[in-house]
């Protein structure tokens, strides 16, 4: 997805005045309408920085997913970049030298605070410029309820893509609309597709970098989705291609879906819903899969103002243990630092996030340090769902992806 999670609105705030003033674009993580934007945060947020910091200003403007990465990329081509963005990928302004290292803008325990699995994450080049402002994992949910109704086993979810298959082949005879919930529509294919990639031995990319799209591990991969899944018609009455997100997440609050992979916030939603649910570790090809899918959302430090101090003052209170923590808590998101993580796992609170955190300090991500990410995400947003169509060609499909995503990233200004 383009972000850990995102709605809504557009909105400006924040105290300004002092010897500098900071431009902020944020993303929203809210929905302003309920009262519970993004907007509410940054101002309390900023209104407690300038109380310490008298002589630095920030004006933050704070934009739907739909709109922030956009406004961004326009402001910077027109020679007025934010001083601050928080956006959802940050590579292509890395490789055009657009932004300060984490080195040149954090203090040294704040950097080291990182988990380093995210930290390695905002690379490019083998020097951090992404810093993880929230991050998400994965895991399969299920309803019991439907379960039950099917004959299955409702503390027995599936460990392996055959038990995957058994247990959608029941929730369809127990007439249940949506056995298996396949999202890969333009909202959330990139996340669904490195999600089954991953179950399945393979990935976006290897170990050093390269893109591996079109794998023999991919290829089985979506072949069998094709197969056992949607030629079956274990994956409801529309096509995984022109189905969304948070179509299969409205479904299942509704109690409509056997099955489908989520991440946290789906819970919340679930919830609302009065939908008695697991959850679990993905299934894997054999069994459970040993690599899951973290996602990161990114904030980044430009240059062009040449506010390097101030802009790093700002970012260390917005990683302090009590601001991060604030921020997740918030939004059901996962802190990116391991002391707000270790305060998210000791509060009982919060106890059903744990088996997501648990599962973070391993997670693989999106290859969001290729400077062709972007346009590859958007390519996989627009033809991976052909790969599971019943008259479907995952090799050709695939092939297709890895051509273009070697193609973008030969061409892409400090590409590799």
């Amino acid at each position: 997805m383009a972000g850990a999670v995102g709605l809504s609105a557009t909105a400006c705030g924040g105290p300004g005045g002092g010897d500098v003033t900071l431009k902020l674009v944020a993303a929203d993580y809210g929905t302003p309408q309920e009262g519970n934007g993004s907007q509410v945060y940054w101002d309390r947020l900023v209104e407690a920085f300038h109380e310490e910091h008298p002589d630095i200003g920030v004006d933050v403007t704070v934009l739907s997913w739909n709109e922030v990465d956009k406004a961004v990329a326009d402001m910077v081509a027109a020679g007025d970049a934010p001083d601050i963005a928080q956006i959802g990928a940050y590579a292509d302004y890395a490789a055009g030298g657009d932004l300060y290292s984490a080195s040149e803008l954090l203090s040294i325990p704040v950097q080291a605070d990182f988990l380093p699995g995210l930290a390695r994450a905002g690379e490019l080049r083998r020097t951090q410029y992404g810093l993880p402002f929230v991050s998400s994992t994965r895991l399969l949910f299920y309803n019991k309820t439907l379960f039950a109704r099917a004959g299955l086993d409702p503390e027995a979810p599936p460990v392996s893509w055959a038990e995957l298959r058994t247990a959608a082949r029941a929730l369809k005879e127990a007439g249940v609309r949506i056995p298996y919930g396949l999202p890969l529509g333009p909202e959330e294919a990139p996340a669904e597709t490195m999600m089954w990639m991953l179950s399945g031995g393979g990935g976006y990319t290897d170990n050093v970098g390269s893109y591996t799209i079109d794998s023999a591990e991919n290829v089985r991969t979506f072949t069998w989705l094709r197969d056992e899944l949607v030629r079956t018609g274990l994956t409801g009455p529309q096509a995984p291609g022109e189905t969304d997100r948070q179509e299969v997440f409205d479904a299942f609050a509704a109690g409509e879906v056997g099955m489908l992979n989520g991440h946290p916030t789906l819970m919340s939603q679930a919830a609302e819903g009065d939908v008695d649910y697991g959850t679990a570790p993905l299934p894997g090809r054999l069994g459970a899969a040993s690599a899951t899918m973290g996602v990161a959302d990114w904030i980044m430090g430009f240059k062009q103002n040449g506010h390097r101090e101030e802009i790093g003052a700002f970012l260390d209170f917005v990683f302090s243990v009590e601001q991060h923590y604030a921020f997740t808590e918030r939004y059901d998101l996962l802190p990116v630092t391991t002391s707000a993580s270790d305060r998210m796992s000791e509060d009982d609170v919060h106890r059903d996030l744990r088996p997501f955190l648990e599962q973070l300090p391993v997670a693989e991500f999106y290859p969001v340090d290729k400077v062709s990410w972007a346009q590859t995400s958007q390519d996989i947003k627009n033809a991976i769902g052909e790969a599971v169509a019943p008259g479907g060609s995952p090799e050709n499909v695939l092939g297709s992806l890895q051509r273009k995503a070697w193609a973008e990233e030969s061409a892409a200004p400090g590409g590799r």
